[in-house]
């Protein structure tokens, strides 16, 4: 008899049945009264839950779509923009920009670390930017962005508009628009929010409104605030086709996030990912980002002496956990295992047996069940 599967890898994230039960749902039309009042409740949820005076941007898209979103109302070709990299998807944002006509100038960090604040300030102090991009969770990495200290830092940099990626990050990750000085904000289902993928969603605060109205037209089409600023106001209002059942699902998604709690939801997630780390620690594995900067959203795990990737990686699978491998120069030398959204603890759990299984048919010597009291202990303090 086959196990069942647990996809545990750093998003599209497992799906509650109560979310799955929403994408279910037999379609409307878009301009259903119920499914109007639903997408617009959604919209007045995120933007009051993420603290922004501004504006919540809720279409069909992915991540990248957001991204693309947040650069294109916010600079014009010639402008020169700041990215602040801590690993693969940190990068993307180099080349995004550059095909917009940017004038990109980046800092990079070692891979498990974060760009020092003073070296940040000194950049911003060499030349105006229009815009500066940090990702709050690099998923390449396992790193956490320090996006409130830089955030306060910016206060001195009136002209350049601070973005933040937070694909991985938002739900899980501490994170208030306006109070932490954003101006946009960014991210998309199936991270922590554990919806299926396909919903992009972008905060716009006041700055950032205002940045895109002082720009008259601009050369993007689908992902142009003044296109959709009149649907968020109005859904009933059509500009382009909304995902109907996904928004359904996100609403679902709010509502078990206002049952937990915001502040909860964080403390859990944080809660969670310490002990997850520590117990996966006491195996043998090595965490990729340094202590004071790892994220709660996933661990990047770099195998002890002896463990082949490819063997470890299928017989975890063939136990029924499924985990991506990792990414640059850290390919076949560590796995990335994902940990938000609305995963309990008999996942955790399983999850580490699991992963003590693969260890053992592998031939790596582990003491069975040391993992799950490790991460047990931790969690019942």
């Amino acid at each position: 008899m086959k196990n069942k599967r647990l996809v545990m890898i750093p998003g599209p994230t497992p799906v509650v049945r109560s979310i799955q039960d929403e994408m279910g749902r037999e379609t409307v039309a878009f301009g259903d009264p119920a499914f109007v009042k639903d997408y617009k409740a959604l919209i007045n949820d995120l933007k009051e839950m993420w603290e922004t005076k501004g504006e919540v941007f809720v279409i069909a898209g992915t991540g990248t779509l957001a991204m693309e979103m947040a650069i294109a109302n916010i600079t014009k070709k010639g402008d020169s923009i700041l990215v602040v990299s801590h690993g693969y998807f940190g990068d993307r944002f180099i080349d995004l920009c550059e095909r917009k006509g940017l004038e990109v100038d980046v800092l990079q960090s070692e891979w498990g670390q974060t760009v020092p604040l003073q070296t940040i300030e000194k950049q911003l102090k060499s030349k105006i930017y229009a815009a500066m991009t940090v990702t709050h969770v690099d998923t390449s990495t396992g790193v956490a962005a320090p996006i409130e200290a830089i955030g306060e830092m910016m206060k001195k940099f009136d002209q350049t508009l601070y973005v933040v990626d937070g694909v991985c990050a938002t739900g899980a990750e501490v994170e208030r628009v306006d109070e932490m000085g954003i101006d946009v904000l960014l991210t998309g289902s199936q991270k922590a929010f554990g919806v299926a993928p396909g919903i992009a969603m972008v905060w716009a605060g006041p700055r950032a409104l205002e940045r895109r109205q002082s720009m008259d037209s601009i050369p993007e089409f689908y992902v142009d605030f003044e296109k959709w600023l009149p649907i968020m106001a109005d859904p009933s209002k059509y500009f382009a086709t909304p995902a109907v059942n996904l928004v359904w699902a996100m609403k679902e998604s709010v509502r078990i996030m206002k049952e937990e709690g915001l502040e909860n939801r964080y403390a859990r997630h944080l809660k969670v990912a310490r002990a997850m780390q520590k117990a996966l620690e006491g195996l043998g594995f090595t965490i990729l980002a340094n202590p004071e900067n790892r994220a709660v959203t996933l661990s990047n795990l770099i195998y002890p002496e002896g463990i082949d990737d490819g063997a470890f990686r299928s017989t975890l699978a063939e136990e029924g956990i499924i985990v991506a491998g990792g990414l640059g120069a850290y390919a076949g030398k560590m796995f990335r295992l994902g940990h938000m959204g609305n995963v309990d603890m008999h996942d955790m759990v399983a999850v580490l047996a699991t992963i003590e299984r693969a260890l053992y048919k592998v031939g790596y010597p582990v003491k069975l069940g040391s993992s799950v009291g490790t991460f047990m202990e931790s969690m019942l303090k």
